[in-house]
């Protein structure tokens, strides 16, 4: 697939080069030349200096042959712009990502209604769920963190219980798996649990907090 990224920072150096190594056809957009002495030296995309709100530099970029364009500079809105005219003049951009740098500015990111990525207030959330409580752990994110998905061990006072038991101290989560002996299996309500099972539970962290508290160690 062919993908442009926009700004050489930190985040769009690695970016760019996990896309190569991921056997993609890649090219970096950034103003300053010397930012893509970031890039990995195996690195072995295009690059394109200019200004991304610039048609040209875009076009020079292959825009419109791209199958997705990350904007991942550190100004909000050079990436709401960039991000908002590349949907509305390339429609065959099928995907438009852009960061969110400074967790103030995403409700104005979120009104031009682009798919972001909030660096700064995901590292925040997964922070937190650290120091609050680290024996249940988060394997998937959606959006900025807003809503995880967890893996938590049950405890051996669960023995004989039912699923619905624990679903009743759950109102704000999902139970999506049960994991016994390295098996996991879709649960059912009545389906009977045993101490060391693991529960795969999609949930905010408050509806995990109650649920911990709820079940006991």
């Amino acid at each position: 697939m062919n993908f442009v990224v926009v700004g050489c920072g930190r985040v769009g150096a690695d970016l760019a080069y996990r896309l190569f190594k991921n056997r993609h056809q890649v090219v970096v957009v950034d103003s300053d030349p010397k930012a893509f002495n970031r890039l990995h030296p195996d690195f072995r995309g295009r690059t394109t200096e200019g200004d991304a709100l610039s048609a040209d530099t875009l076009e020079r970029a292959g825009i419109e042959k791209a199958d997705g364009i990350a904007v991942v500079t550190n100004s909000d809105t050079m990436n709401a712009v960039v991000g908002h005219t590349v949907r509305t003049h390339y429609p065959n951009v099928k995907q438009i990502v852009v960061r969110n740098y400074d967790p103030a500015m995403r409700e104005m990111l979120e009104a031009f209604g682009l798919q972001l990525v909030s660096s700064t207030a995901w590292g925040a959330e997964r922070l937190q769920e650290l120091l609050i409580d680290a024996s249940f752990r988060a394997v998937f994110s959606a959006g900025n963190g807003e809503v995880e998905v967890y893996e938590m061990m049950l405890p051996s006072t669960w023995d004989g219980k039912e699923l619905s038991d624990i679903m009743a101290g759950c109102s704000d989560c999902v139970i999506v798996a049960l994991t016994r002996a390295g098996r996991a299996e879709m649960p059912s309500p009545s389906s009977k649990l045993q101490g060391g099972d693991i529960l795969t539970v999609s949930a905010t962290l408050d509806g995990m907090k109650t649920l911990r508290s709820y079940v006991g160690d």
